[in-house]
């Protein structure tokens, strides 16, 4: 049986990168990936825990419904990075300046 604090390790990891993406990247979509390494991380965390606590059933319950709000997220977040591209030609946030339409 794999150790909590490997799972805890790499959530934190995953967590660190995400962080990182949104932080160094100027893409919008390259953000919206590290927002989905972000809700991952938790996800593993949710997981790893009621894994190890077997009256803890909530943690599969609470990951599943982050993975349908990841779902939403994404297509509601690449449906707006489709329009602001529409309008302004570009995906790169610092070039997005003004959001009139």
């Amino acid at each position: 049986m794999i150790p909590l604090e490997h799972f805890l390790i790499l959530g934190a990891i995953l967590f660190s990168i995400g962080i990182a993406v949104i932080v160094s990247r100027k893409n919008a979509i390259v953000v919206l990936m590290g927002i989905e390494l972000i809700l991952n991380a938790a996800n593993i965390n949710l997981v790893a825990f009621s894994q190890y606590d077997p009256n803890m059933l909530q943690g599969q319950l609470f990951a599943i419904f982050v993975i349908v709000l990841a779902a939403a997220e994404s297509a509601v977040g690449l449906a707006i990075i489709l329009r602001v591209y529409h309008y302004f030609k570009t995906t790169s946030l610092d070039r997005v300046s003004e959001l009139k339409g």
